[in-house]
């Protein structure tokens, strides 16, 4: 009995020093919130249409918190909580309306949220070029596309709007893909002869799906969402979809990451209207259009190799200008206002009958 006394003396004097550590925790955080409204303040005393989010202050903040971090939490969990803080904290001043390729409950706005925080106002597009338009017209702050899949490759329309658009990059996310088999509760499991996907999620699961339900009829739609959307109203299929679109259909998961390479992820855009001044580790995204004629890609990656710049992303496509011209679109290490990148870029300007800077911005922190 005494052992037992005194365990739950031990217990009770822990949770006295959690709850006042949790006091401690809640004047903090409103204390910042504080900050952030006087902060608020100023920028609009300054100028009325000041931008009150700033992605590279915002990495920076990250990066600290995870270099100052000793555990036990991991860095990454550390990270995602102070980003709900400053989500929070960004809402007192000014919600961020965000786009993102709809429907609601896709991988898209996964990522949206993950980069922006809970506190963000998340609006569903129908298509990638309207993420782009909502942001060009001003009706939202950002947008949020698809650039590549690890499995996959490049998402060729995100590429090709980029080609007709003045819109800049902002930021990056990497958000690790995983894909489950939903079924809702009138499912009949032993039955199911029809899956719903999108063909991205299909690919991506293409030697799962050849050895478990090799008979099924795999049913491409327009997003994983309205593949979980669709089970609903049918006994005999089942979706791939991931946590999101499981969660806001109700629907449940009889297996758990079905996809075929267990690092299997998905790489978003941020996209704006304003240039993003240095931070302390950054990436630089171009469209570069070389004259037709024999030796031209050497000529563009040469200023690369001499200035000992990182490349990061090479990818071709056929311009619109004539057949067989190609644009490269090239993502490297650095910021554009960086004395060594601005020398290479004016270089490759040069040699290149066109050159666009897409935007320079923080290398993705979570």
């Amino acid at each position: 009995m005494s052992d037992g006394v005194g365990e739950d003396q031990d217990l009770d004097a822990l949770r006295k020093q959690i709850d006042a550590l949790d006091s401690e925790l809640l004047q903090l955080i409103s204390r910042r919130a504080q900050y952030a409204q006087q902060v608020a303040s100023i920028k609009t005393c300054v100028d009325p249409q000041t931008q009150f989010y700033r992605p590279e202050r915002e990495a920076e903040v990250l990066r600290r918190i995870m270099a100052l971090n000793d555990g036990p939490l991991d860095d990454e969990e550390m990270a995602r909580l102070f980003r709900e803080i400053m989500s929070a904290c960004l809402a007192l001043e000014q919600p961020i309306k965000v786009a993102y390729l709809g429907p609601e409950g896709t991988f898209t706005q996964q990522a949206a949220l993950k980069h922006f925080g809970e506190s963000a106002i998340s609006l569903p597009m129908a298509a990638i070029d309207e993420v782009f338009r909502e942001v060009e017209a001003g009706a939202v702050h950002y947008g949020v596309v698809p650039v590549e899949n690890s499995t996959e490759g490049v998402i060729n329309h995100t590429l090709d709007s980029f080609m007709d658009s003045s819109m800049r990059i902002s930021g990056e996310v990497v958000l690790r893909i995983h894909q489950h088999l939903l079924v809702s509760s009138t499912t009949r499991r032993d039955k199911i002869s029809r899956i719903y996907s999108h063909p991205q999620s299909f690919a991506q699961c293409r030697k799962w799906l050849d050895a478990h339900y090799p008979q099924a009829e795999r049913v491409p739609v327009s997003s994983n969402a309205e593949a979980a959307r669709l089970v609903r109203t049918e006994w005999h299929s089942a979706a791939i979809a991931g946590d999101m679109a499981a969660k806001l259909y109700d629907l449940e998961k009889i297996y758990e990451k079905v996809e075929d390479r267990p690092d299997n992820s998905t790489r978003f855009l941020i996209i704006g209207n304003h240039d993003v001044p240095p931070s302390s580790e950054d990436k630089t995204s171009v469209v570069v259009a070389m004259r037709n004629q024999p030796g031209a890609l050497h000529a563009l990656l040469e200023p690369f190799h001499r200035h000992q710049i990182d490349l990061t992303r090479l990818e071709t496509r056929p311009s619109r200008s004539g057949a067989w011209n190609y644009v490269f679109f090239i993502d490297f290490r650095g910021h554009q206002d960086d004395p060594h990148v601005a020398a290479m870029l004016e270089e490759v300007r040069l040699r290149a009958s066109e050159l666009k800077v897409l935007g320079s911005y923080p290398v993705g922190v979570l």
